[in-house]
Protein backbone atom coordinates (compact mmCIF):
# COMPACT_ATOMS: atom_id res chain seq x y z
CA UNK A 1 0.00 0.00 0.00
CA UNK A 2 2.74 2.49 1.00
CA UNK A 3 4.43 1.95 -2.59
CA UNK A 4 1.43 2.30 -4.68
CA UNK A 5 0.61 5.94 -2.52
CA UNK A 6 4.28 7.04 -3.31
CA UNK A 7 3.33 6.38 -6.95
CA UNK A 8 0.68 8.15 -6.95
CA UNK A 9 2.61 10.63 -5.15
CA UNK A 10 5.11 11.13 -7.66
CA UNK A 11 2.96 11.29 -10.53
CA UNK A 12 1.36 14.25 -9.43
CA UNK A 13 4.48 15.68 -8.50
CA UNK A 14 5.61 15.28 -12.20
CA UNK A 15 2.57 16.49 -13.48
CA UNK A 16 3.81 20.22 -13.15
CA UNK A 17 6.81 19.38 -14.61
CA UNK A 18 5.17 17.20 -17.47
CA UNK A 19 2.90 20.49 -18.44
CA UNK A 20 5.79 23.06 -18.10
CA UNK A 21 7.65 21.31 -20.23
CA UNK A 22 4.86 20.56 -22.62
CA UNK A 23 3.68 24.41 -22.79
CA UNK A 24 7.92 25.23 -23.47
CA UNK A 25 7.77 22.74 -26.70
CA UNK A 26 4.63 24.36 -27.79
CA UNK A 27 6.15 27.53 -27.56
CA UNK A 28 9.39 26.62 -29.49
CA UNK A 29 7.20 24.99 -32.07
CA UNK A 30 4.68 27.99 -32.64
CA UNK A 31 8.13 30.17 -32.73
CA UNK A 32 9.30 28.24 -35.43
CA UNK A 33 13.17 27.61 -35.43
CA UNK A 34 12.47 23.79 -33.91
CA UNK A 35 12.03 20.34 -34.83
CA UNK A 36 8.86 17.95 -33.55
CA UNK A 37 10.33 14.36 -34.50
CA UNK A 38 7.42 12.51 -33.82
CA UNK A 39 7.22 8.75 -33.11
CA UNK A 40 4.71 7.13 -35.38
CA UNK A 41 1.40 6.76 -34.63
CA UNK A 42 -0.07 3.40 -33.27
CA UNK A 43 0.70 0.14 -35.12
CA UNK A 44 0.35 -2.64 -32.89
CA UNK A 45 3.21 -4.80 -32.15
CA UNK A 46 7.12 -4.87 -32.16
CA UNK A 47 9.61 -4.63 -35.29
CA UNK A 48 8.42 -6.19 -38.43
CA UNK A 49 7.28 -9.70 -39.21
CA UNK A 50 9.93 -12.06 -40.87
CA UNK A 51 9.41 -11.59 -44.57
CA UNK A 52 9.42 -7.50 -44.60
CA UNK A 53 10.46 -5.60 -47.40
CA UNK A 54 10.36 -1.77 -46.93
CA UNK A 55 8.75 -1.29 -51.15
CA UNK A 56 5.73 -3.64 -49.78
CA UNK A 57 3.38 -2.37 -47.03
CA UNK A 58 1.63 -5.95 -46.81
CA UNK A 59 4.81 -7.18 -45.27
CA UNK A 60 4.71 -4.30 -42.57
CA UNK A 61 3.51 -3.52 -39.13
CA UNK A 62 1.35 -0.74 -39.91
CA UNK A 63 -1.15 1.56 -38.53
CA UNK A 64 -4.42 0.51 -37.09
CA UNK A 65 -7.70 2.33 -37.19
CA UNK A 66 -6.86 4.32 -33.97
CA UNK A 67 -3.07 4.88 -35.41
CA UNK A 68 -4.94 6.71 -38.52
CA UNK A 69 -7.38 8.82 -36.19
CA UNK A 70 -4.46 9.87 -33.98
CA UNK A 71 -2.21 10.84 -37.02
CA UNK A 72 -5.21 12.90 -38.29
CA UNK A 73 -5.79 14.22 -34.41
CA UNK A 74 -1.99 14.65 -34.28
CA UNK A 75 -2.20 17.39 -37.60
CA UNK A 76 -4.84 18.92 -36.68
CA UNK A 77 -3.59 19.98 -33.06
CA UNK A 78 -0.47 21.39 -34.55
CA UNK A 79 -2.62 23.30 -36.88
CA UNK A 80 -5.22 24.52 -34.51
CA UNK A 81 -2.20 25.53 -32.22
CA UNK A 82 -1.08 27.73 -34.99
CA UNK A 83 2.20 25.52 -35.99
CA UNK A 84 4.11 26.60 -38.77
CA UNK A 85 5.16 23.35 -40.59
CA UNK A 86 8.07 24.22 -43.02
CA UNK A 87 8.99 20.56 -44.13
CA UNK A 88 8.09 17.22 -43.54
CA UNK A 89 10.47 14.02 -43.60
CA UNK A 90 9.98 10.71 -43.13
CA UNK A 91 11.26 7.26 -42.38
CA UNK A 92 10.65 5.20 -45.82
CA UNK A 93 8.44 2.57 -43.21
CA UNK A 94 4.76 2.44 -44.39
CA UNK A 95 3.91 3.10 -40.59
CA UNK A 96 5.87 6.24 -40.70
CA UNK A 97 4.83 7.76 -44.02
CA UNK A 98 1.32 7.17 -43.16
CA UNK A 99 1.75 9.09 -39.90
CA UNK A 100 2.98 11.85 -41.75
CA UNK A 101 0.73 11.80 -44.48
CA UNK A 102 -2.38 11.26 -42.59
CA UNK A 103 -1.30 14.28 -40.28
CA UNK A 104 0.59 16.59 -43.10
CA UNK A 105 -0.39 15.86 -46.45
CA UNK A 106 2.88 16.14 -48.21
CA UNK A 107 6.36 14.00 -47.08
CA UNK A 108 9.56 13.54 -48.30
CA UNK A 109 11.59 9.83 -47.41
CA UNK A 110 14.55 10.12 -45.81
CA UNK A 111 16.59 7.53 -45.51
CA UNK A 112 18.61 8.38 -42.40
CA UNK A 113 15.13 7.95 -40.60
CA UNK A 114 14.53 4.90 -41.15
CA UNK A 115 14.44 1.91 -38.58
CA UNK A 116 17.61 0.36 -36.84
CA UNK A 117 15.96 -1.55 -34.61
CA UNK A 118 16.82 -4.98 -36.18
CA UNK A 119 20.40 -3.59 -37.10
CA UNK A 120 21.29 -1.08 -34.47
CA UNK A 121 25.52 -1.45 -35.90
CA UNK A 122 23.45 1.79 -38.27
CA UNK A 123 22.65 3.77 -35.31
CA UNK A 124 25.68 5.77 -35.25
CA UNK A 125 25.25 6.55 -38.73
CA UNK A 126 21.82 7.34 -39.03
CA UNK A 127 21.82 9.49 -35.86
CA UNK A 128 24.77 11.56 -37.20
CA UNK A 129 23.40 12.08 -40.72
CA UNK A 130 19.53 13.34 -38.74
CA UNK A 131 22.00 15.90 -36.52
CA UNK A 132 23.67 17.06 -39.52
CA UNK A 133 20.47 17.79 -41.78
CA UNK A 134 19.31 19.70 -38.57
CA UNK A 135 22.37 21.74 -38.26
CA UNK A 136 21.77 22.11 -42.30
CA UNK A 137 18.15 23.29 -42.26
CA UNK A 138 17.30 27.09 -42.58
CA UNK A 139 15.38 27.27 -39.32
CA UNK A 140 12.12 28.69 -40.76
CA UNK A 141 9.03 27.57 -39.23
CA UNK A 142 9.26 24.16 -37.54
CA UNK A 143 10.62 20.70 -39.33
CA UNK A 144 8.61 17.78 -38.45
CA UNK A 145 10.60 14.50 -38.70
CA UNK A 146 8.96 11.07 -38.33
CA UNK A 147 10.78 7.82 -37.53
CA UNK A 148 10.92 5.50 -34.75
CA UNK A 149 11.29 5.04 -31.09
CA UNK A 150 14.55 3.52 -31.42
CA UNK A 151 16.08 6.33 -33.69
CA UNK A 152 14.20 8.97 -31.24
CA UNK A 153 15.89 7.71 -27.65
CA UNK A 154 19.35 7.43 -30.11
CA UNK A 155 18.88 11.28 -31.32
CA UNK A 156 17.23 12.55 -27.50
CA UNK A 157 17.15 9.75 -24.90
CA UNK A 158 13.82 10.34 -24.71
CA UNK A 159 11.42 6.96 -25.16
CA UNK A 160 8.26 8.31 -26.73
CA UNK A 161 4.91 6.88 -27.25
CA UNK A 162 3.31 6.22 -30.39
CA UNK A 163 2.14 9.52 -31.79
CA UNK A 164 4.26 11.53 -28.98
CA UNK A 165 6.51 14.43 -30.33
CA UNK A 166 9.76 15.31 -28.76
CA UNK A 167 10.47 18.85 -29.48
CA UNK A 168 14.05 19.79 -29.68
CA UNK A 169 15.16 23.81 -29.74
CA UNK A 170 18.15 25.45 -31.82
CA UNK A 171 21.16 26.30 -29.94
CA UNK A 172 23.73 28.77 -31.46
CA UNK A 173 26.05 26.63 -32.73
CA UNK A 174 23.00 25.34 -34.83
CA UNK A 175 22.76 22.01 -32.62
CA UNK A 176 19.74 21.41 -30.88
CA UNK A 177 18.92 20.33 -27.21
CA UNK A 178 15.61 18.42 -25.76
CA UNK A 179 12.68 21.18 -24.94
CA UNK A 180 9.67 19.20 -24.09
CA UNK A 181 7.54 16.35 -25.26
CA UNK A 182 3.99 16.13 -26.17
CA UNK A 183 1.49 13.66 -25.39
CA UNK A 184 -1.53 13.90 -27.30
CA UNK A 185 -3.28 11.08 -25.61
CA UNK A 186 -5.67 8.71 -27.76
CA UNK A 187 -7.99 9.57 -30.33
Amino acid sequence: MARLVLLILALLLAAPAQAQDEAKAWEVLRRGGGVAVIRHALAPGIGDPSGFKLDDCSTQRNLSEQGRAQARALGERLRAEGVAVSAVLSSRWCRCLETARLAFGTVTPFPPLDSFFEDRGEEPARTAAVRDHMKAWDGRGTLVMVTHQVNITALTGAVPSSGEIVVLGPNPDRSFALVGRIRLGDP
